[in-house]
């Protein structure tokens, strides 16, 4: 691809996300959204009334436009692979919200259908693109915890009943593929699984005890053996008011981090360096930092979202891989998964 080329994108499903997605990619320098569709015209009207773009009500006819070079999938995650096999057909670029899709067989057609196309798939999970993150995983990877012991991650979140009961796909396992987990915890659970190099096996039980109608968990708690082996904790609810941050804990021979979204609660290492103080200055805990969607799904920021398409839009350009493929993007589902699937067999179960 001529590096020069502006890129454009077009949106597929203009609901809350699809925001975020717009604001982030119209960011970044010889890039932006040329195209909103949605099956609801006045969601694409209203979408493009805000950013700019054509208009589209099917992403079949969105495809064939040949400005067009990506595609990022905002839509119900039970749908994403319908319009993911349309754009790769097309020689579409897919980038897909998260989950990348509700199982994994659906998500290996997916991985399948770009590769057959020779067409970038990313996934979005930019919680890994955060500062603090980075700064963790090269702790990690450095080796400066020792022997990691535990790993663990806390998705203490609230979400009221209305926001289940005023949608007709939220908790629902044909749209959503799952609840407290699936839909909100996936973030904090790639996270986990990419700062400890991956999750072996899973024992976990899930309820739906705080909201009513809907088929999907609101609870779930499951222990992990990494393939490190080390051991680990998921906790995940969508039914604690008032909803806390997202919390990472790495406790290992050497060291110990408590982070909490973008700072760190604790930062210690038997051995300290020059750098840790600094760290510790310029990401401790600030009282005035806000919670990344603990208790609206809204109060987020877009930088994350902008730092990971402008490396996809690299890989594009430069013709590599992005950092989060489609098989990082499996990942975090297969996980999800197993942890049901142990739920439902009361039995622990090898993550595939």
């Amino acid at each position: 691809m001529n590096q020069q080329k502006e890129i454009n994108v077009g949106i597929v499903g203009c609901g809350m996300i699809s925001e975020f997605h717009a604001d982030a990619i119209n960011k970044i320098p010889g890039a932006k959204v040329a195209a909103f569709c949605d099956n609801v015209k006045a969601a694409a009207e209203a979408r493009a009334a805000q950013f700019g773009g054509e208009v589209y009500t099917s992403v079949y006819e969105l495809v064939k436009n040949p400005d067009i070079d990506i595609i990022s999938i905002c839509t119900p995650s039970g749908m994403h692979l319908e319009s993911a096999l349309a754009a790769a057909n097309a020689k579409k670029h897919v980038i897909v919200e998260k989950p990348l899709e509700i199982t994994t067989e659906r998500i290996d057609m997916m991985i399948e259908a770009c590769k057959k196309n020779n067409v970038k798939l990313g996934a979005i999970f930019q919680r890994r693109f955060m500062d603090t993150s980075i700064i963790l995983k090269k702790a990690i990877d450095s080796g400066r915890f020792g022997k990691i012991v535990l790993a663990d991650v806390y998705i203490k979140w609230y979400r009221t009943q209305e926001y289940y009961s005023n949608s007709n796909w939220k908790g629902t396992y044909k749209y959503d593929g799952g609840g407290a987990l699936m839909n909100q915890g996936i973030h904090g659970i790639d996270l986990l699984q990419w700062l400890m190099g991956g999750v072996e096996k899973v024992a976990a039980f899930t309820d739906t005890l705080a909201h009513t109608g809907i088929e999907v968990e609101d609870v779930a708690v499951a222990s992990l053996r990494f393939r490190s082996g080390a051991l680990g904790v998921i906790e995940g609810t969508t039914g604690s008011w008032p909803g806390e941050k997202l919390r990472i804990e790495i406790c290992g021979t050497e060291g110990t981090v408590i982070m909490e979204d973008e700072v760190f609660r604790v930062w210690k290492f038997k051995k300290e360096t020059e750098e840790d103080e600094n760290i510790r200055q310029k990401f401790g805990y600030k009282e005035e930092i806000i919670s990344g969607g603990a208790s609206d799904p809204r109060a987020i920021s877009s930088e994350g979202h902008r730092r990971l398409f402008e490396d996809f839009i690299e890989a594009i350009r430069k013709n590599r891989e992005p950092r989060i493929d489609g098989s990082e993007g499996r990942a975090a589902v297969a996980i999800i998964t197993a942890i049901y699937k142990s739920a439902k067999e009361q039995k622990p179960i090898v993550v595939k």
